[in-house]
């Protein structure tokens, strides 16, 4: 009786003008979210939906959570950071070193992604988004393991990791030192509960894993219920509508 990750939500000033730049870069068709934005469907069983979300809530700080797209070549890796700069990307310095193998870019709403050079074990076999690299605890990754039903594949220090048991994107999270979040995460979980499962029965084994309810009645309006996990950190249970 495990949620499932629907997608990965943006915020966006301009969700129709930030979903044609991640449709060009990752491939994915336009379709329209019922819940309001535009969604990008995966494009096998193993993916998730992005999600693209209008609201007024200016970038502030850096986000918490970033896609590590992956390179099977020097070639490819300069072939996605040329795209990334035609579709309206940009270069930015978050204290990377110079030496590093991969690129840290931000698209055109300022959301940091990066692109990983070729060779990398770790996102090997993980598909182009290799990896939602976020910053968190190890508590959260355990959290979310059984929130999802996703099996630990890291579990080092304070770094952890989780993937679905049919393979494709990796979930980790690097320990501290931790992040402010500025205000409301601009890039959030979206999960569905089964279509035979009571949402409010998942909402309280959430809660019972370690969530807290966080929503307001705008929220419960829009059909979507909003809990944060064990670091505070926000994501919407969708309801049906």
């Amino acid at each position: 009786m495990t949620s499932h990750l629907f997608a990965i939500s943006f915020d966006a000033s301009e969700p129709l003008r930030l979903a044609q730049f991640w449709s060009g870069l990752l491939g994915r068709e336009m379709v329209d979210d019922p819940h309001g934005g535009v969604l990008l469907p995966p494009t096998n069983d193993t993916g998730f939906h992005v999600r693209f979300a209008p609201s007024q809530q200016p970038k502030v700080v850096q986000n918490r959570m970033h896609f590590d797209l992956t390179s099977s070549s020097l070639e490819d890796q300069q072939q996605t950071v040329a795209r990334a700069l035609e579709l309206g990307a940009r270069h930015i310095d978050i204290g990377q070193d110079p030496e590093d193998d991969h690129f840290v870019m931000a698209d055109p709403e300022g959301n940091e992604f990066d692109v990983i050079g070729p060779g990398n074990n770790f996102l090997a076999g993980c598909g182009f988004i290799g990896a939602l690299a976020c910053d968190g605890s190890q508590k959260v990754g355990y959290f979310w393991s059984e929130a999802l039903g996703w099996p630990l594949v890291w579990d080092e220090g304070e770094e952890t990791a989780i993937q679905s048991p049919n393979g494709g994107t990796k979930i980790s999270w690097g320990g501290p030192p931790y992040m402010p979040n500025g205000g409301r995460d601009r890039v959030r979980f979206d999960l569905t509960a089964g279509a035979d499962v009571d949402p409010q029965v998942e909402v309280d084994r959430l809660l019972s894993l370690g969530a807290t309810r966080v929503d307001t009645d705008r929220d419960a309006a829009a059909g979507r219920l909003v809990l944060a996990d064990p670091d505070g950190v926000e994501f919407g249970l969708r309801t049906p509508r």
